[in-house]
């Protein structure tokens, strides 16, 4: 869409991409849906850290593509996934940015969980 805003972070607004260098599992419904060694730790400002998990090390066959998608002025257009788990399904747990901005480009092929519909374990 043309004439939305792309930021770059500053010291004002500071975004930072790093390895999270523990163990993180990500439950759904008290189903495994993510393990991995490889996650990377999204500080944005004073928000609360995010872990984006490596898409290889997702249940795939657990996601279902959704039809939310929003935008980030400082990381691009985000696409989001429903998880079947325990017979239930919980829409809009998962979101990714296919082709982030330079800023955060660490974390493409990467996704997240949203905390209030996931149990993540960092450790």
């Amino acid at each position: 869409m043309a004439g939305r805003p792309v930021l770059e972070p500053t010291a004002q607004h500071p975004i930072t991409v790093t390895p999270t260098g523990r163990h993180v599992t990500v439950s759904v419904n008290g189903v495994v849906i993510a393990e991995t060694d490889d996650a990377l730790t999204l500080q944005e400002a004073d928000y609360p850290a995010v872990q984006y998990i490596p898409m290889r090390d997702v249940s795939e066959s657990a996601l279902v593509c959704s039809d939310t998608a929003t935008y980030c002025p400082y990381k691009g257009d985000a696409a989001y996934y429903h998880v079947n788990a325990a017979d239930q399904t919980v829409e809009d747990v998962i979101w990714t940015y296919g082709t982030p901005y330079p800023a955060v480009a660490a974390i493409a092929g990467h996704v997240a969980f949203y905390p209030d519909k996931a149990d993540i374990t960092v450790g």
